[in-house]
């Protein structure tokens, strides 16, 4: 009988500190069992570039040495499609992705000089399983995405319509309408088309979503993916949103809208969390949300500190398990991979249980060892009623 190929996979990786292995101390015995590792790079890797080109209220920058440590813990899958890839310009960007590019083993996707490269699947292949990846941003700044002649990341844009439901009602909030960005959406489906002709999985990586909101998806969300797996995408990992989103099963196929955080540093400088228009937006995105003191690298609600890890099976061409473990961020900024018996578990499996309740996804969750095994409610149901012979015997 065949071994089936594990992958492994979690949501954004930020590392930036003097030690840089110790952010994985706890979790990195668990990602090296795996045969293929992966994770959202979330900032920028460089000593080139300049401060703050973009605009962006919270540029992401680390040390170039930190870049090896996230190779050492075991990933070798890496999707730079980020949010934050142009924060310090287009040198920066290109110093970071040669230093992924020199991690042994390490595949870098979903960015590159122009558009063409950007695009690019990593393919690889173990067990007779040839499986592909790409990857996708939709959370993008100006000047931030590929084009034909110029660097970024792969684009998964959006538009957004703000529709009036009171016209007579001045001052009455709109309905909010996404939807996906048409050149963009033509450009995965032939991708994935493509990809799927020459592999046997085929898994994209989507950054992505409403940020902090608790469980809210956007409507280009559930259509990118939705659209994606019916182009043959297997698997659908999502992130960016730094809060744990729903996990819907669609014709069979996991779609994780988010992962939330894995291994994340984050500075500010003094005080500066502390300034009335930083108080005032982060209580708009996320209620309740302060900043604690205690988490000094890790500024964000305490619901961030929850997140999950996917555990992939593939056998003979086809995903043959998908599991996933909570996972929860200590006050040194460390992912640990929580036990069923501990109190914690309890807690992301009640909490992704209610948000996905509140988007309307009929997605079950039942509890296999330390792991979540998610089934479309609909499927369970049919597949554990009697056949109508059955019922007529009975």
């Amino acid at each position: 009988m065949s071994q089936p190929t594990r992958v492994f996979a979690v949501g954004d990786v930020a590392v930036n500190r003097d030690q840089p292995d110790t952010i994985f101390e706890l979790v990195h015995e668990r990602i090296k069992e795996a045969d293929f590792a992966f994770a959202q790079i979330e900032a920028i890797y460089a000593k080139s570039g300049e401060v703050n080109v973009s605009g962006t209220s919270s540029p992401l920058r680390g040390d170039p040495e930190n870049v090896n440590a996230i190779g050492r813990a075991g990933f070798n899958l890496a999707s730079f499609a980020s949010n934050h890839c142009m924060d310090y310009g287009i040198s920066a960007f290109r110093e970071t992705i040669e230093h992924f590019r020199k991690v042994p083993g390490m595949h870098l996707f979903g960015a590159g000089d122009n558009l063409a490269e950007a695009r690019k699947p990593v393919i690889v292949e173990h067990n007779g399983n040839r499986i592909g990846f790409l990857a996708y941003c939709s959370i993008l700044p100006i000047r931030y995405w590929a084009d034909v002649d110029r660097p970024g990341c792969a684009p998964a844009r959006a538009r957004t319509i703000y529709e009036t439901l009171e016209p007579d009602q001045p001052g009455t909030p709109p309905r909010i309408i996404t939807y996906p960005h048409d050149d963009d959406l033509a450009n995965i489906l032939a991708d994935i088309r493509a990809l799927k002709s020459q592999v046997d999985v085929v898994i994209v990586s989507m950054h992505w979503g409403l940020h902090f909101r608790e469980g809210e998806l956007a409507t280009y969300e559930i259509k990118y993916a939705k659209q994606c797996i019916d182009a043959g995408a297997d698997v659908i990992l999502g992130h960016h949103q730094h809060i744990l989103k729903p996990v819907e099963i669609y014709k069979g196929k996991p779609i994780f809208y988010g992962m939330a955080n894995f291994a994340f540093d984050m500075y500010y400088q003094p005080g500066e969390l502390e300034k009335p228009e930083r108080i005032e937006r982060r209580q708009r995105l996320h209620p309740g949300w302060t900043h604690d003191p205690a988490y000094p690298t890790f500024p964000f609600p305490v619901d961030s500190r929850k997140g999950l890890a996917v555990f992939l099976e593939i056998e003979q061409g086809k995903v043959s398990r998908v599991r996933w473990q909570p996972t929860m961020i200590n006050q040194k900024s460390q992912p640990r991979l929580l036990k069923a018996s501990e109190p914690e578990f309890a807690d992301v499996l009640a909490y992704m249980r209610k948000i996905t309740a509140s988007q309307k996804i009929a997605t079950q969750f039942e509890v296999d060892g330390d792991t979540i095994v998610s089934a479309d409610a609909g499927a369970v149901r049919a597949a554990s009623a009697p056949s109508t012979n059955e019922a007529v015997a009975a």
